[in-house]
């Protein structure tokens, strides 16, 4: 499983106060943390009204003063991420573009140059309309994005797909589960070396035990292809999860990473 650390990202609340009181401390801890813990990618998201590339820049630096791991430059202005990236010290995830204006028009010939060809690049499958309601609406946003990324040149192995996950109380007998589901299968039948991405935590808004909720996702969602996550990488249940259902769909052999990640206490132990 590809990680994206989600907890540096200024829509939670503690980490918006440190954003906004400038605590230098806060983000080099949680970045360290993040990190140490198996993150790929750490996200990095200012999500402020005013000023947000000098606070992304900010956090960017501090980061980097801790740790080398890679950064996901995280913003809906497209702008304020080809700006931002030039401050990473090493290529990280271009996050994000999506079906929406002219995006990908803008973010595709940048990710192509060679300075950026290392870069990944989460696409979200939404568009002018907003937020597709069935799967073949996202299916064709989808097939719109690959046609693009043909078009331009970007390896699809750098491509992270965001099928759009909602909170599971707001789907109708479960059926915008099993429409995430549908595009999903689509996405690695049509596109194999693609990356499925998406938050977890996002399945379980407004419910109780929530942990429960995005463990069993979790589950759903790798045995329909999901590489790659926007998560906690701090929660030990979630982790051991996503290595066991790895395991049995076949992504381990033997169960290496799996014995290997609880005997360095991942999973199952505290640490």
């Amino acid at each position: 499983m590809i990680i994206i650390a989600e907890k540096l990202n200024g829509s939670i609340p503690t980490c918006a106060k440190a954003i906004a009181e400038r605590n230098e401390d806060y983000i080099k801890e949680m970045a360290l943390k993040q990190a140490e813990s198996g993150a790929t990618f750490l996200d990095c998201c200012a999500s402020v009204n005013e000023g947000e590339l000098e606070t992304i820049k900010w956090m960017i630096d501090t980061i980097q003063s801790v740790t080398d791991c890679p950064i996901s430059v995280d913003s809906p202005d497209v702008n304020i991420v080809l700006k931002a990236m030039k401050f990473c010290k090493k290529p990280g995830l271009f996050n994000s573009v999506s079906g929406e204006g002219n995006k990908i028009e803008l973010a595709f010939p940048v990710l192509v140059q060679e300075e950026y060809k290392k870069w990944h690049v989460m696409a979200l499958l939404n568009d002018d309309t907003g937020i597709p309601k069935t799967a073949g609406d996202r299916i064709r946003v989808f097939d719109r994005i690959m046609a693009d990324a043909a078009k331009y040149g970007v390896a699809e192995n750098r491509i992270h797909i965001d099928p759009l996950v909602e909170m599971l109380c707001t789907a109708d007998d479960g059926e915008g589960i099993s429409m995430v589901l549908e595009v999903m299968k689509h996405i690695k039948t049509t596109h194999p070396k693609v990356h499925i991405s998406g938050a977890i935590s996002n399945i379980s808004f407004n419910l109780p035990a929530r942990k429960i909720a995005n463990q069993a996702f979790a589950v759903l969602a790798i045995a329909n292809g999901m590489d790659s996550s926007v998560m906690d990488p701090l929660s030990q249940d979630l982790r051991g999860v996503i290595y066991a259902a790895e395991a049995m769909i076949g992504e381990d052999d033997l169960c290496g990473e799996y014995i290997s990640a609880y005997r360095e206490g991942i999973f199952g132990q505290k640490k």
